[in-house]
């Protein structure tokens, strides 16, 4: 069995309220491996974000170990993190925060310059990404002027421009009506398996969550496995 490119072990997360402290994460154990596209569940205000968050390097736990392809990253200092993620993790949430005043091939573009691409490697990857998403006529088009599904099929291009190891999908399509909602969700599952990334995607919707490789529901603090999707 390959090694996991995520590994979070005894993932513990607090905060503080006006009410007192509020625990959200109680030592979570997860692993994700190559290839494996794993739904995460659970109601809101279960902790999903704050588990993805730090999975991603984002926030600091209060407790717990993560490890990104075997590397322990938990006490990284912040400029270290930052690298790490740019080179090993993409990130697609709810609502697609692309950069208004750009196109959408320089939305895909832009991290990859910032990764050290030149501008035109840079924009060929990103046309053949908007390519495959069904893009190639709009790829000159701001934000702005796009539906909210080719939207949220930018960022999905922008969070697989860098070719990351590991995908973390915040209610990806949270924010859309069913029917775009369950397109946008095949185009990233097609991508995700194409490309063998590790994913773990957070969603409230269990009728596209049962099409993944396996389930994990957060309740009351603590991560139960569901060792297969429901048919």
């Amino acid at each position: 069995m390959s090694e996991p490119v995520l590994s979070i072990r005894g993932l513990e997360r607090t905060y503080v309220t006006q009410a007192g402290a509020l625990p959200v994460l109680k030592g979570v154990d997860l692993d994700v491996r190559p290839g494996e596209i794993v739904g995460l569940i659970g109601p809101s205000g279960s902790g999903k974000s704050s588990l993805l968050h730090a999975a991603g390097l984002l926030e600091h736990p209060d407790g717990g170990r993560i490890s990104i392809e075997g590397r322990d990253c938990s006490d990284l200092p912040d400029r270290e993190r930052t690298r790490v993620r740019l080179a090993t993790i993409g990130f697609v949430y709810q609502f697609h925060h692309l950069l208004p005043e750009f196109s959408a091939l320089d939305n895909v573009a832009l991290p990859q310059m910032i990764a050290g691409r030149s501008r035109k490697v840079a924009r060929q990857r990103a046309e053949q990404l908007l390519g495959e998403l069904g893009l190639a006529e709009r790829w000159d088009h701001q934000p702005a002027q796009l539906s909210g599904g080719e939207q949220q099929r930018v960022a999905i291009a922008r969070a697989l421009a860098n070719a990351p190891r590991l995908l973390l999908a915040d209610e990806p399509t949270g924010n859309l009506d069913p029917t775009t909602s369950a397109g946008v969700f095949e185009t990233l599952y097609a991508l995700a398996r194409r490309t063998g990334v590790a994913a773990l995607v957070a969603t409230h919707n269990l009728e596209l969550a049962r099409h993944l490789d396996r389930i994990v529901a957060l309740k009351d603090g603590h991560l139960e496995e569901r060792a297969k999707a429901p048919a």
